[in-house]
């Protein structure tokens, strides 16, 4: 059994992690744990806090109790407010708080699209402008190019979280570009895990999505692979084979 951890700030779209679970299909166990949110607002003010250290490491003992092999900090945007270097400190930090292997969502995406081979973006986040901006800051210094960002200016991710398929596929729709390899939405709080394989379809490419590269960080950390092709793409292509 390999156990993976995730803490995940507050309650909007945790409950696509057990809907994950089912799709992977095999011998692998998500661990959810929720932080405190403090106060729910995609504002840069709200995120540098969201994603303080002593936040995040107040969850972790649980997950290492509970076995992790693995921890994950499940959120985008409570990530890459930090900037490339700040990020790489929070995950250093809850790395040495777990004791375990650890990373995050932002960082997941940068990780995911380099698996795959892609360059080049579209993002469509839920964001206000100036906060999807900061995402798309992030990947650039990542190595990718972002050719569009669409915000669709929701503040909470409460709000976020009553999105339903609707809403993600007008999103995807808007967001997405002919010269984008890959289209990325970038928000835990929405729910995307059901909605991944048509998304593919209809855009022809593949769709990258926060709880979707959430976990499959958290496999790759634990150096294990899964072929899910239910979960898009990214878990059903050969790795990409550097030379």
């Amino acid at each position: 059994m390999t156990a993976l951890g995730f803490l995940y700030p507050g309650h909007s779209a945790e409950d696509d992690y057990p809907r994950i679970e089912q799709l992977l299909g095999s011998d692998i166990r998500l661990d959810v744990v929720h932080t405190d949110i403090g106060t729910d607002a995609h504002r840069v003010d709200a995120l540098l806090e969201m994603g303080a250290a002593d936040r995040l490491a107040a969850g972790v003992e649980e997950l290492r109790m509970g076995g992790a092999d693995s921890v994950v900090w499940a959120c985008t945007s409570g990530s890459f407010v930090y900037g490339w270097e700040g990020a790489h400190e929070q995950v250093r930090s809850l790395a040495v708080a777990a004791g375990l292997p650890a990373s995050s969502t932002s960082f997941a995406f940068v990780h995911a699209l380099r698996e795959l081979g892609v360059r080049t973006v579209a993002v469509g986040a839920t964001y206000p402008e100036d906060v999807a901006g900061l995402f798309a800051d992030f990947l650039r210094a990542g190595g990718m190019e972002v050719t569009s960002v669409r915000g669709a200016g929701i503040i909470t991710a409460a709000e976020v979280g009553t999105w339903g398929e609707a809403e993600v596929f007008k999103l995807a729709r808007a967001a997405d570009r002919a010269d984008a390899e890959a289209l990325l939405l970038p928000d835990t709080a929405l729910h995307t895990a059901a909605h991944i394989p048509a998304l593919e379809k209809e855009l022809g490419k593949p769709v990258l999505t926060a709880n979707q590269v959430t976990v499959w960080e958290a496999l790759r950390l634990a150096d294990r692979r899964v072929n899910a092709p239910t979960l898009g793409a990214l878990f059903s292509r050969e790795p990409l084979v550097q030379v």
